[in-house]
């Protein structure tokens, strides 16, 4: 595998809402994501870009079903449940930090904010929602997209597994990689 000078590193939504219990959308796998994506970090230093899902202010459409479902999720976006607490530190040097109402976070700001990269290395929560949906639309959008397995965590183990099966079906444009495959191909 060879990964391009210039390709970005795209941390999904690893958020406090992902990370811990008594939340009832985190993953019990999210330490595991963590610990990929701060071995990844230095091989994407400069070209590192954070996402954020937050709840829209006022639901509408089908969104209005599923925050019935989800209602605790249905506060601002500067709530201490939407934060990037676990990766502040990368935050605060001034890696681009994309927030969207949506699970999927590909769209003209996540593509600025990768400077147009033409290779996007995702990590993240969870695989089986956000990560897929971006997946899905950056490699529509004809990126190269590469999902590192060990630095994403599903809703649990089966659901990451699951979408890692089906996100293996658009090879060639989405490609399902581990960390070290990633650092040695950076290098």
């Amino acid at each position: 595998m060879r990964i391009g000078p210039d390709a970005a590193l795209v941390v999904v939504d690893m958020q406090d809402v992902f990370a811990r219990p008594p939340s009832p959308w985190a993953s019990p796998d999210y330490p595991r994501a963590l610990d990929g994506t701060r071995r990844l970090l230095p091989a994407f230093a400069g070209r590192t870009v954070l996402t954020r899902y937050v709840a829209p202010v006022a639901p509408d459409g089908a969104w209005r079903a599923y925050f019935d479902e989800w209602p605790f999720a249905l506060v601002p976006d500067d709530d201490p449940l939407y934060e990037i607490t676990d990766l502040a530190d990368v935050v605060a040097t001034g890696a681009p930090v994309v927030t969207r109402t949506t699970f999927g976070k590909w769209g003209a700001e996540l593509d600025a904010a990768t400077g147009g990269a033409a290779e996007l290395v995702l990590t993240g929560v969870a695989t089986d929602c956000c990560v897929l949906s971006t997946a899905l639309a950056a490699a529509d959008a004809g990126r190269r997209v590469l999902v590192v397995d060990d630095a994403c965590a599903g809703s649990t183990p089966e659901n990451h597994e699951r979408a890692l099966e089906i996100m293996r079906l658009y090879a060639p444009l989405i490609e399902v990689t581990t960390t070290d495959a990633v650092l040695a191909a950076a290098r």
